[in-house]
């Protein structure tokens, strides 16, 4: 059973994630993936240095995210020229981790950009963890210490609550209470687990 978890920034996606693990679920981390393919003689980083120029690059050769996601974020355009060189590497590189997972009965996808991409093929169950977004803003100010300005970019960057909303199978709420997402991660679990052995005796 392959679940595509996803939410906006600031949403608390990742403590979904951590509470799934916690069950036994394997998870692919869609993120940790996007930082090992910008690694020094990773796939990505020369396209990146082609794209944006030699700025975005520390004197060791490493990346320099920072300088990379002000010049990325800087408007529309560069964005996209970003996702263009990102998304695709980031896919192709899922796809095998997930089919690497082998008889694992469930695992996670982890992706924050899995509607943009429209990646749902590679899941069997896509669930989106919601917030509002002035809620995304708070959280990410307060707990990221990110820039206000910069946590709106980002969220009109990626696709709006609706369309998440719409492309869900799975609705977590996460505006409450730890013990309330708590439930519900549990009531999903045992829906994962239910249809991994469902397939299991119908393969």
């Amino acid at each position: 059973m392959r679940i595509g978890l996803t939410g906006g920034i600031g949403s608390g996606k990742s403590t979904v994630a951590a509470l799934l693990v916690g069950h036994g679920a394997a998870i692919v981390d869609a993120d940790q993936i996007a930082r090992d393919i910008v690694e020094p003689g990773g796939p990505a980083l020369a396209e990146l240095v082609t794209e944006f120029g030699p700025r975005i690059l520390r004197e060791d050769g490493s990346l320099n995210r920072g300088e990379l996601a002000a010049l990325a974020f800087s408007d529309s355009r560069a964005t996209q020229r970003l996702n263009a060189i990102m998304h695709p590497l980031i896919a192709a590189e899922s796809r095998r981790r997930i089919q690497a997972a082998g008889d694992t009965p469930v695992v996670v996808y982890d992706m924050p950009l899995l509607v943009e991409t429209g990646q749902q093929d590679l899941v069997d169950l896509v669930v989106v963890v919601d917030v509002p977004e002035e809620v995304q803003v708070a959280r990410a100010v307060g707990l990221r210490g990110m820039d206000e300005s910069d946590v709106r970019r980002r969220i009109e960057a990626q696709a709006s609550r609706e369309e998440r909303l719409a492309a869900a199978d799975v609705v977590i709420d996460n505006a409450g209470e730890l013990a309330v997402t708590r439930e519900q991660v549990e009531a999903l679990w045992r829906r994962a687990l239910a249809s991994a052995a469902s397939r299991n005796v119908d393969g």
